[in-house]
């Protein structure tokens, strides 16, 4: 049997093995979708992730007789830990072939460095946040990839189960038609709301009228996530980052602010589909992919829901309904016919209401695993 060797990732080279690794071990796997490169090169750089600053890391490489055939990152990220009250490191971003040993080696070393570093449980995958790709995908495989969620191999979850972990979270994501006729509770809410005139959804047409909405939104975010599991609160310089990096790709359209009284109260934000175009492009927006990705979020009949927030004392009031309703009218006005919910905690069960309301159901369950050191 040959040696593995575990190698910590130091230079650029190793950085750039380390991110092009995924392509090398799905490549025969057509479902596979990559990631957009340009991302991944930003989201591991200590300069422009801001993460870094108030987190421990260790990046992996696995080498087996001399060939590269896993990876792995550990993170232990304090101000999670320090608000939570909990001492758990994290394992993330873990690929490697179906190797029992390479896995085991990987996942060992993580272990080992937690341990060493006073963690009292490991869990994962999870990154530096709920905002990061989580869990290992386990049911759903026959389903199409997308963007922002993991897209691990089906042997990863035996995998990491015979080390011994165990069922931390689950999350599960939704796929449905498009409702030409909204459900009937759904049409005396916007009566309501119309006669009343309570709350008011802000809507745009244009990236110049979103620009000023970012920061605030992603203040509510902080308000409203704190009870989300692995969720981080950002910072000023956080959020500043956070904005720049994403206004570049949001669509308006699929932005929707609720306000009452002058006041912001809660946000929804969806996204086209343009997974295709980033399978066609292999995850590189230049020199083409960028025109093929902007055709295709023009062209896609899929909206994937994305993020959502209503400050606590606002909910129960129908103000979700009221801007869901305005996303969903635009992506029939955009000629789409499908919504995908993204990845929904399970006991989420006022947004997983919603969602089977309008006759969705759940196709894919991802879990976050842990175990005790």
């Amino acid at each position: 049997m040959e040696d593995i060797l575990i190698k910590e990732v130091v230079t650029r080279k190793d950085l750039r093995d380390f991110i092009y690794l995924p392509g090398k071990i799905h490549r025969n796997e057509p479902g596979w979708l990559p990631p957009l490169y340009m991302a991944e090169w930003e989201f591991f750089s200590k300069k422009k992730n801001k993460s870094f600053e108030y987190s421990d890391t260790l990046l992996l490489l696995a080498y087996r007789g001399g060939r590269l055939a896993g990876r792995i990152m550990g993170i232990i990220n304090r101000r999670y830990n320090a608000i939570s009250n909990e001492q758990h490191g994290r394992f993330c971003f873990m690929e490697c072939y179906n190797d029992r040993e390479v896995f085991r080696a990987l996942l060992k070393k993580i272990e080992d460095w937690a341990r060493q570093k006073g963690m009292k449980k490991i869990v994962g995958p999870l990154g530096f946040s709920d905002k990061d790709p989580q869990g290992f995908q386990i049911e759903g495989f026959e389903y199409e990839q997308f963007i922002t969620s993991p897209n691990n191999s089906p042997y990863m979850v035996s995998l990491i189960e015979g080390e011994g972990y165990e069922k931390k979270v689950d999350l599960v994501d939704y796929l449905g038609d498009i409702p030409e006729q909204f459900p009937a509770v759904y049409g005396r809410l916007l009566g309501r709301n119309n006669s009343t005139g309570e709350f008011r959804i802000i809507e745009f047409s244009s990236r110049k009228q979103l620009k000023p909405f970012i920061q605030p939104v992603l203040e509510i975010m902080n308000e409203t996530f704190d009870e989300i599991y692995a969720f981080v609160p950002l910072d000023d310089s956080e959020k500043s980052e956070l904005a720049s990096r994403y206004l570049p790709i949001l669509d308006p359209r699929f932005v929707k602010v609720a306000e009452r009284d002058g006041q912001l109260i809660g946000f929804a934000l969806a996204i086209p589909d343009v997974s295709p175009a980033i399978k066609a492009c292999r995850g590189k927006l230049f020199p083409f992919g960028f025109i093929k990705i902007l055709r295709e979020s023009r062209r896609t009949g899929k909206l994937l829901m994305l993020l959502g927030g209503i400050r606590r004392e606002h909910r129960g009031k129908g103000v979700d309904v009221l801007m869901g309703v305005k996303i969903l009218q635009e992506a029939i006005a955009s000629n789409m016919k499908i919504i995908e919910s993204h990845l929904v905690l399970e006991e989420n069960f006022r947004m997983r209401k919603e969602y089977e309301r309008i006759g969705c159901k759940v196709i894919k369950k991802f879990r976050i695993y842990q175990k005790d050191l």
